[in-house]
């Protein structure tokens, strides 16, 4: 028996209303009774995101620096990371729930952070392939190493791709999050899949949707913001 038969139906924040006149869209009174509890899954639904990126990052940078190095492992490292990125997340989770378990939110975590390697790895890799030959050349001739080389030039000159990578897996993930309501780990998701099963709780539902679109923008234009405060040479190019 598939563990989602045994999970508990996700507890409705407001009493439904019936579909029509008192069943509306949107309702600042749903809001106002509920503000506490759409507080928290918009704080959980974030933080969960933050984790599963950095541990994403985390992983994929190593990754990409050695797919940069050993030119014959950048082939196996794309395909394992976009294998991954294939699979159904209901399959997967259904995959890691019973192993990992459905009473924190380690399964959701796991399935996030290998959702984002592959966004992750090929921007990194894509902005340290970029870095011009000469510039190369002329950190070998001021005697820097494969390392040194590494991390005052090459890195430094892929921060603008690498931080692509992190604001589309940001966002990405942020929309993954909401699958892991299936097993009662998805912040803003279980409004979402709550109003359904509320009997079509329409408000609970727009309200899940339109918090999880704005968490999305919000974060996608701080990242953006820190990319530029990191990169000032790239607008100085670009203008």
């Amino acid at each position: 028996m598939s563990f989602l038969w045994a999970l508990p139906a996700v507890r409705p924040l407001a009493a439904p209303a019936d579909d029509g006149p008192g069943n509306p869209w949107f309702s600042w009174h749903y809001i106002h009774d509920n503000a506490g509890a759409l507080r928290s899954a918009l704080l959980y639904h974030a933080g969960l995101t933050g984790r599963a990126v950095i541990v994403a990052l985390v992983v994929a940078l190593p990754l990409a620096i050695v797919a940069y190095w050993i030119k014959p492992l950048t082939g196996p490292i794309l395909a394992l990371s976009g294998f991954l990125y294939t699979i159904p997340s209901l399959a997967l989770l259904s995959v890691l729930a019973p192993v990992v378990g459905t009473t924190t939110d380690l399964t959701v975590l796991i399935a996030l952070v290998l959702y984002a390697l592959l966004v992750l790895v090929r921007n990194a890799l894509n902005g340290l392939t970029q870095v011009p030959a000469e510039v190369k050349d002329a950190a070998l001739g001021m005697g820097y190493g494969r390392f040194g080389r590494l991390w005052h030039v090459e890195l430094p000159l892929a921060l603008p791709s690498i931080v692509t990578g992190i604001r589309l897996a940001t966002v990405s993930t942020v929309a993954l999050v909401t699958v892991g309501a299936l097993i009662g780990k998805g912040g803003l998701g279980e409004l979402i899949l709550g109003g359904f099963r509320n009997n079509f709780y329409k408000a609970e539902i727009l309200t899940g949707t339109i918090l999880t679109v704005a968490l999305a923008l919000v974060l996608d234009l701080i990242l953006a913001g820190i990319g530029r405060v990191l990169t000032p040479w790239a607008r100085r190019r670009a203008s």
